[in-house]
């Protein structure tokens, strides 16, 4: 649910937006005001609360800021940023399990810490939204993944079915902070704004061990490099970073000389081409080498439409084949291991541990995962990916219901098909139709 900004705030997003906009020279000199004004902090706190989120290093939680106070505690961190005496708190790491069976770390930093981020971001986001690309999709107001999807099946529809499908290693953890802080200067002038965000680039990160013994690194500021995912700032500044590689990419004339489309979304971006994929490899090797940032060479790829396919944002793009007239065309489909994902997650919500949860709110629980699934994954063809989810649900959620009520057998006469979706109200994915534009 997106939260409406309170129309002060509003007015001054306008403002600074106007401004970057009309002038792209121009560099703000006064915004470390703006972070802690007041109206900008409540909104921060509700967006933040908003998106929820565990605890950080110190514990506190939403909650316990509702029993302290909320406006108390708000206005004690305005005057912390006001007297320039708030420091950031190390940023908790946790690792979230990837489908290859590897860990991707996570960093999450305290309430305050994320309050005062959000703040900076309602602040910053409109000056930086005027300067990025079009090409950029991820992160910004009414863009979407689906918009990058989107544009990738119209470039290979009109020709460019050379595709140089890139992947950067650990793209969040190695942007260099020199650069970065670079890019950051050419539109802000306010030291103290800039050396807000050097502390947070520069926050130690603290783990817990098997052993439940704490440690704290500062790689980030000995390296200097590194943004942590989780961190509400993260997501401007690496957009900000990566707008260096596809301004670069242009402005060098690699767009016009190759006939090469970059499109992005996060650090996900592929480069279509026409005949020209093994020239626009080598040269995005070149920039990603200049930008101190590494191409993933084992999931880097050049594929070459129709005959090769390749995986964008979730979804397979190659060749597909018309169900009423045979004819083949350059098609879009939920790939499979976003299909085997959704089982997996099926599974694990009927799995025995649930046994006790009631049966309205279990299958109320999985119709949102189905639901949120299929809004995502509505483009394209994708009837055999929804007859597959519904199917592996119905047997999943039938075995289960089996082992709650003590049914012996497959239980397939009790709870049938038509029981689940007609009397449980279990969502049926091959009855909502996919989008084809």
């Amino acid at each position: 649910m997106s939260l409406p900004t309170l129309p002060k705030v509003q007015k001054l997003q306008d403002a600074l937006h106007a401004k970057a906009k009309g002038s792209p020279r121009f560099r703000f000199y006064t915004l470390y005001d703006k972070v802690f004004r007041a109206d900008v902090l409540w909104m921060a706190h509700r967006r933040c609360q908003t998106n929820g989120g565990a605890a950080g290093v110190d514990g506190q939680t939403f909650d316990d800021l509702k029993d302290y106070g909320v406006k108390k505690w708000l206005g004690e961190l305005e005057e912390e940023l006001r007297t320039k005496t708030y420091r950031p708190s190390p940023v908790r790491r946790v690792y979230i399990p990837k489908p290859d069976g590897k860990q991707r770390p996570l960093g999450i930093p305290t309430i305050k810490d994320r309050v005062v981020m959000m703040a900076a971001v309602l602040v910053l986001e409109p000056i930086f939204e005027a300067d990025l690309q079009p090409e950029q999709h991820a992160y910004r107001p009414g863009r979407s993944a689906l918009d990058a999807v989107r544009q990738v099946h119209s470039l290979l529809n009109s020709g460019y079915t050379e595709v140089v499908d890139a992947d950067l290693s650990g793209y969040f953890d190695t942007i260099p902070h020199p650069e970065l802080l670079k890019s950051l200067s050419r539109r802000i002038s306010d030291q103290q704004m800039l050396r807000l965000i050097k502390m947070w680039l520069e926050t130690s990160v603290e783990e817990i061990d098997d052993r439940g013994r704490r440690h704290r690194t500062t790689r980030n500021k000995d390296e200097r490099r590194g943004c942590p995912q989780g961190a509400p700032i993260s997501p401007l500044l690496s957009n900000l970073y990566m707008r260096r590689f596809i301004l670069g990419w242009k402005t060098l004339g690699h767009q016009q000389r190759l006939g090469a489309r970059i499109v992005n979304y996060a650090d996900d971006f592929v480069i279509c081409c026409r005949g020209t994929a093994d020239e626009a490899m080598h040269v995005m090797r070149n920039i990603m080498d200049q930008l101190k940032l590494t191409v993933n060479e084992t999931k880097t790829q050049l594929c070459k439409l129709p005959d090769e396919s390749f995986d964008f944002l979730g979804y397979t793009l190659g060749r597909r084949y018309s169900p009423k007239t045979g004819r083949a065309y350059i098609g879009t489909r939920p790939s499979k291991k976003k299909v085997q994902r959704l089982c997996r997650e099926i599974s694990e919500m009927t799995s025995r541990r649930w046994l006790l949860k009631d049966v309205e709110k279990q299958v109320a629980a999985i119709n949102r995962k189905l639901t949120g699934w299929s809004n995502y994954f509505s483009r394209g063809p994708v009837s055999e990916a929804y007859g597959a989810v519904d199917y592996h649900t119905v047997r999943r959620l039938r075995q289960w219901l089996c082992q709650k009520h003590k049914v012996r057998g497959a239980g397939i006469s009790r709870f049938s098909a038509e029981y689940l979706y007609d009397e449980l109200g279990l969502v049926r994915l091959k009855r909502m139709k996919g989008n084809f534009s």
